[in-house]
């Protein structure tokens, strides 16, 4: 196998290990997304006047129930900009992986 190859072969190892990378991201966001879905549906069934707390660094703080409820809706909205981002690359990533991949498999097959 000359080093042309070689590099094309551990490029695609890189890449694979990107797409896994990047789907483990994904799944670790798309999950937050559904809890802090979860928690903004428990919110704005809370009345104005009901106690809430919200967990900081390991501690549970009171707070205001419309504060904490904002700031639910804009880390979902966070979250779902970083999901999509994270799709991109992945798309990106795996279509560079097959292109990579045919090429090699082309090489190899005329050795």
């Amino acid at each position: 196998m000359d080093e042309e190859t070689k590099k094309k072969l551990q490029n695609l190892t890189a890449l694979s290990q990107s797409l896994e990378f990047l789907t483990q991201q994904k799944l670790q966001i798309d999950s937050s997304i559904r809890e802090t879905e979860l928690a903004i549906e428990e919110l704005e069934k809370a009345s104005t006047e009901t106690t809430v707390y919200k967990n900081i660094g390991g501690i549970m703080v009171k707070s205001n129930r419309d504060k904490l409820l904002d700031e639910k809706k804009s880390l979902k909205i966070t979250l779902e900009m970083r999901s999509k981002t994270i799709a991109q690359k992945t798309e990106r990533t795996k279509n560079s992986f097959e292109t990579l991949q045919k090429s090699l498999q082309n090489e190899l097959s005329n050795t």
